[in-house]
């Protein structure tokens, strides 16, 4: 980890307070600005929640078309997911997010598309909240738009791979408290959506509300 990480470490550490925080409703999702060198903190206060964590670059435009992309950060990490002290990257390989600190169990999960309407009537559900309409709806609130809504960064969602390939969609492991803390390398927009999902078993029961807060100031 870098000096500049591991000072950020010790600020958080010694409970620096939020001067953004925001209370996700479960099955919602929020967008905040958060600019190069800010940290960004994202709690599950109940404890088995998943949260789909996504930032965009953002460089003015209304329309964002750069993103962390959970697929090219596989290959810059050769891991499913960062370790503490590593980066996110962006589909031109430009560090984005690091992960500063952790406090859950660590499992998290960059194979899972973003719960979507169709996903929900595959499962038999006609009409549900879904982690797609929360990104846009939440962009929306700053009038920004997205093309496509990217792969998502799903905090505490825990899908292990089995050794013949198959997945499993297991419950969050996450407990009361537990947080993930990131430094944005770029100006982002970080949005945030407490994952609707109540019809596979990857929420420890109903859905509930998680926390962004922005920790430190440009």
């Amino acid at each position: 980890m870098t000096e500049r990480g591991l000072s950020l470490l010790v600020t958080l550490r010694s409970e620096a307070q939020p001067h953004v925080s925001r209370v996700v409703p479960a099955r919602r999702g929020t967008a905040v600005r958060v600019r190069a060198g800010q940290v960004f903190r994202v709690t599950d206060p109940y404890g088995g929640q998943v949260g789909d964590l996504f930032a965009f670059v953002d460089d003015g435009a209304r329309r964002l078309t750069s993103y962390l992309s959970s697929a090219h950060t596989r290959g810059h990490t050769s891991r499913l997911f960062p370790a503490v002290g590593e980066d996110f990257v962006t589909a031109a390989r430009t560090p984005v997010l690091g992960l500063l600190d952790d406090t859950s169990p660590g499992r998290h999960d960059m194979l899972i598309p973003a719960c979507d309407p169709e996903r929900y009537r595959l499962l038999g559900a006609r009409e549900h909240r879904s982690c797609v309409a929360n990104v846009h709806e939440a962009l929306a609130e700053l009038d920004l738009v997205v093309d496509a809504v990217p792969q998502p960064v799903n905090l505490f969602m825990n899908i292990p791979v089995g050794a013949d390939g198959a997945l499993s969609w297991l419950p969050a492991p996450s407990r009361r408290g537990d947080s993930v803390t990131f430094v944005s390398h770029l100006d982002t927009v970080v949005v945030l959506s407490a994952c609707p999902q109540d019809l596979v078993g990857i929420n420890a029961g109903a859905p509930t509300d998680l926390v962004l807060d922005v920790l430190d100031r440009p």
